[in-house]
């Protein structure tokens, strides 16, 4: 291919249909039409001479040829807009792009508030969606449903992961106010409740897969316990609003559960065994580590949820942290 009569603007629309996979939403990303973006993928296929995409249903799949050249083009692209930009040039009032970011709704409640109103002052023009996260398939949302930033567990993430550790969520017991046999049983709000009796109550359990067992069966299993599972649900709004209307309690995040509590009239209980803390992490494809609108916006997002705890890493006093 002779560079010199390459249109160098075709790589970004090669950019925005690896991101998207699809044809209407690339345009969309860099402000093209749906026939120009064809257009602009028939003269990419005729330089390269690889179809690039083929057709999946409502989606075009990237051809592997396509899939190796992604990351080089996103850090390319990246380096090419520092460049030309300057140091400090990026001013957020200006930015116009869209984001999708996928967590549980424990986020719908602690985050998206605070930054709804921070976008809203700093940075208009940016659209940001929370999605549901794929179950059993966290980590590869970000790869193949288009997500920029997924808010998840800590575990060994892939290679092609960046992240960065954002608070530890702790867990409590929720239960009605005035639930008959905690208050038989003389437990009060704050108190440990027994764990005899936390095992023979019926629990709600959040599982997006459904799945009977969590992080507190866990636990308990260490102790040779197991508590009785009534319920699950697949979001922690369901969780709350079944125990504020029954005699079933649950384990959900401590911060979660301080929000709530007075709207749903809950009472807040200490469980009876030891549950480590989660470490929740902002995570993201190394594609767009160096993009500073995604950057800006990851900085943001972890600004605001460092503040439900103190943020800390996991036990890595020196844990690399990619801004």
């Amino acid at each position: 291919m002779n560079l010199s009569s390459f249109d160098l603007n075709l790589l970004r629309v090669l950019d925005a249909l690896l991101r998207e996979q699809s044809t209407v939403k690339a345009g969309e990303r860099i402000g093209l039409s749906q026939p120009a973006v064809s257009a602009s993928l028939g003269r990419l296929r005729n330089f390269l001479g690889d179809p690039l995409f083929v057709r999946a249903g409502q989606r075009i799949v990237p051809t592997q040829y396509a899939r190796d050249l992604e990351l080089p083009l996103r850090r390319i692209l990246d380096e090419l807009s520092a460049l030309l930009a300057g140091p400090g040039s990026f001013n957020p009032a200006e930015a116009e792009q869209s984001f999708k970011i996928a967590g549980s709704d424990f986020f719908a409640e602690m985050l998206m508030p605070a930054l709804a109103n921070a976008i809203s002052r700093l940075a208009p023009g940016i659209l940001v969606q929370l999605v549901d996260l794929v179950p059993d398939d966290y980590v590869g949302t970000l790869e193949k449903h288009g997500i920029d930033l997924a808010l998840v567990p800590k575990v060994d993430f892939p290679a092609w992961i960046d992240h960065l550790p954002a608070f530890r969520s702790t867990f409590v017991t929720i239960a009605r106010a005035g639930h008959p046999r905690l208050e038989r049983a003389k437990v009060r709000p704050g108190d440990v409740v027994p764990i005899d009796l936390f095992c023979d109550l019926g629990h709600v359990v959040f599982s997006p897969e459904g799945k009977l067992k969590a992080m507190g069966d866990a636990a308990l299993a260490r102790m040779g316990r197991e508590r009785r599972v009534a319920m699950t649900m697949p979001v922690f709004g369901g969780v709350c609003n079944a125990v504020a209307g029954s005699d079933l309690v649950a384990l959900v995040p401590e911060q979660l559960a301080r929000k709530v509590a007075p709207r749903l009239g809950l009472a807040i209980y200490s469980p009876p065994m030891p549950i480590n803390p989660a470490l929740i992490c902002i995570v993201w494809h190394k594609r767009n580590t160096t993009d500073p609108t995604h950057r800006w916006l990851r900085e943001l997002v972890l600004k605001l949820l460092s503040q439900l705890s103190a943020c800390e890493t996991d036990g890595s006093a020196h844990e690399p942290r990619p801004s």
